[in-house]
């Protein structure tokens, strides 16, 4: 699932193989775009905002795509077969001559100026994973509203931005706090925002998130591996690494009707509310 980690390495992905070379093909297959000619082009960087890539080329132009949940761009040297999905899912490709970008299934593909990159990503909170990182701001922004739950406020990138669903779970039982937690009823607020740029700073370089800290006597890995990865997320129905109580699983609606997403705890070692 892409969230600030995953974008961050794919946005490294893409500078490697686009920044600093020009442009001989540049197909975007979406009805708007479909007369823009990005040919000739030099792209000049590739920059993670959030979870929001900003493709930037020479002319003052800006290539703006967001994976959402199933999203992603793909990398290729010249000549290779192209993987990632059938060719009626491609949004995007982006062809240098020795290496193509191509993109599937991008909910979110925008050619906009890029004096008018704020337009885009301007509402969004302190970039976990950012050169201008500011605590104290995301922690201001968490709190703004202490009747808020926490998965909720957690997920807003308007907050924090980088944070999804897989990161807020794994917060949440860090904290010992149910995603339905007003926000300000946690303990020590200031050390669940460093825990979150600490997770998304850990997983930024890794192949498989992680966020667990050692092999757990309740669930040992296979031949040597390391075991599990997550504490909760994607774990409903086994035992807790901690403690042994049965994982649970229920809606997270981020306070929007259509956005539902699953929410996993530990009933015995995250207090506060949650569904019956």
């Amino acid at each position: 699932m892409p969230e600030g980690d995953t974008v961050a390495q794919a946005a490294r992905r893409l500078r490697e193989a686009l920044a600093g070379h020009r442009l001989v093909r540049a197909d975007l297959r979406v009805p708007r775009l479909a007369t823009a000619d990005l040919r000739g082009r030099l792209v000049l960087d590739v920059v993670p905002r959030g979870k929001h890539l900003l493709t930037r080329v020479e002319g003052g132009l800006t290539l703006h795509s967001h994976l959402r949940m199933d999203g992603s761009w793909r990398v290729f040297p010249a000549g290779r077969r192209w993987t990632g999905g059938p060719a009626h899912q491609i949004r995007a490709v982006l062809d240098t001559g020795a290496r193509v970008a191509v993109g599937y299934r991008l909910p979110v593909l925008d050619l906009l100026r890029t004096a008018d990159e704020p337009r885009v990503v301007g509402h969004l909170g302190p970039d976990l994973l950012g050169a201008d990182w500011d605590a104290d701001e995301a922690l201001r922004r968490l709190l703004a509203d202490p009747a808020r739950e926490v998965g909720p406020a957690l997920l807003d990138q308007r907050n924090l931005a980088g944070v999804g669903n897989v990161f807020m779970a794994e917060l949440c039982f860090i904290a010992g706090v149910t995603p339905w937690t007003p926000v300000g009823e946690v303990a020590a607020p200031d050390r669940l925002v460093a825990e979150a740029r600490r997770l998304l700073v850990a997983n930024r370089d890794r192949p498989d998130r992680t966020t667990t800290t050692r092999t757990h006597p309740r669930e040992r890995g296979v031949r040597g591996s390391p075991g599990p990865r997550l504490y909760v997320y994607g774990r409903a129905g086994r035992p807790c690494l901690l403690c042994g109580a049965t994982v649970r699983t229920a809606t997270e609606s981020r306070d929007r009707a259509g956005q539902e997403r699953p929410a996993f705890w530990c009933p015995r070692c995250q207090r506060g509310p949650a569904p019956a």
